[in-house]
């Protein structure tokens, strides 16, 4: 499979980093997804800005490949991203390292086809157009389905970004989509669900989002790496001791909903799609201790299948760090 317009961007973008030689802005700039996670209302209360005890620039971006451009520019020193990105940057050498596992993703992204699509089981997928944003997470579970299917190279798969999403399937576009919040939350008003993240991790491919930071700023300012990872610990052991009070109504959910513009009642069940790794857990070998660059390698393994990416380095390890959330 030949590497798309949007591949080459990304690409041509991390080789015009400099491998940490990025300009710096004046003040820290974070990039976020709309995905929806506990760490969100830190980020509103500017919970944030208070430990670390400067001026956050907070950039909204579709997708983790956008994030990645925005890191290998210099424009952004920390940023949230999926696994499948994440493990095309470290192949391309780009200087960032990850260091918490911000979630695990399992029912929290699926595939969705649209009522009267005719599409009832996989076998339905056949010469049907399905969208999902190219290089993400998604993409990645989309592929590892179609590969369990035996469906490769039968279905159509188009790049479009979450919003984009939310607009092809209201026009009767595309007769599916893999995808997370809010787009998830808004096609399966009117589709369904055939299998979701945590399935296709069950078949082999797992994801998981990160938070990572620009390797130069990180050795610069580890303390502000550790208080970013303080502060996103906390959110989740926040959730995890008060998950049954965050319904639809409570504060910390309208928070999230008003900030990553998805549906307030949409919130809960997406939150219970995910794991949130807490503290103690970042630091056993399941994750940061050797855990997650295995599975950075498995995941760089695939798409260098998929034709996604050139090579696959033989550790990576350097792309992956424990010290700033012990």
């Amino acid at each position: 499979m030949a590497i798309t317009l949007p591949h080459r961007r990304l690409f041509a973008a991390i080789a015009l980093a400099g491998f940490g030689l990025g300009a710096q802005a004046a003040n820290l700039t974070i990039g976020y997804q709309t995905g929806i996670d506990p760490s969100k209302v830190p980020q509103a209360d500017g919970v944030y800005e208070k430990a670390i005890g400067e001026k956050i620039d907070w950039r909204r971006f579709n997708s983790g490949p956008e994030v990645v451009t925005a890191i290998a520019s210099g424009d952004v020193q920390i940023g949230n991203l999926g696994s499948s990105p994440l493990a095309a940057a470290a192949s391309r050498k780009l200087p960032i390292v990850a260091f918490i596992v911000s979630a695990q993703i399992n029912a929290a992204e699926a595939l969705v086809v649209r009522n009267g699509s005719g599409i009832n089981n996989p076998q339905d997928l056949v010469g049907k157009t399905i969208a999902t944003p190219f290089v993400s997470t998604s993409h990645y579970s989309l592929l590892g389905a179609l590969k369990h299917w035996g469906l490769e190279g039968k279905v159509k798969v188009v790049n479009l970004q979450p919003a984009e999403i939310a607009a092809a399937w209201k026009r009767g576009d595309i007769d599916g989509a893999f995808v997370w919040s809010p787009a998830l939350g808004e096609i399966r008003k009117t589709g369904k669900t055939l299998t979701d993240a945590a399935q296709v991790g069950q078949w082999g491919a797992p994801t998981f989002e990160v938070w990572v930071a620009r390797k130069d700023y990180a050795d610069k300012h580890p303390e502000v790496i550790a208080q970013f990872a303080k502060v996103t610990l906390d959110s989740f052991a926040d959730y995890a001791a008060h998950k049954d009070s965050w319904t639809a109504d409570s504060v910390p959910v309208q928070k999230i909903a008003k900030l990553t513009g998805a549906n307030a009642a949409d919130v809960p069940q997406l939150l219970a799609g995910a794991a949130f790794p807490d503290a103690k857990a970042q630091q056993t070998p399941a994750l940061l201790q050797g855990g997650t660059a295995k599975a950075i390698e498995q995941t760089a393994e695939f798409l260098k299948e998929q034709g996604k990416v050139e090579s696959v380095l033989p550790d990576y390890s350097p792309y992956v760090s424990a010290r700033f959330v012990q």
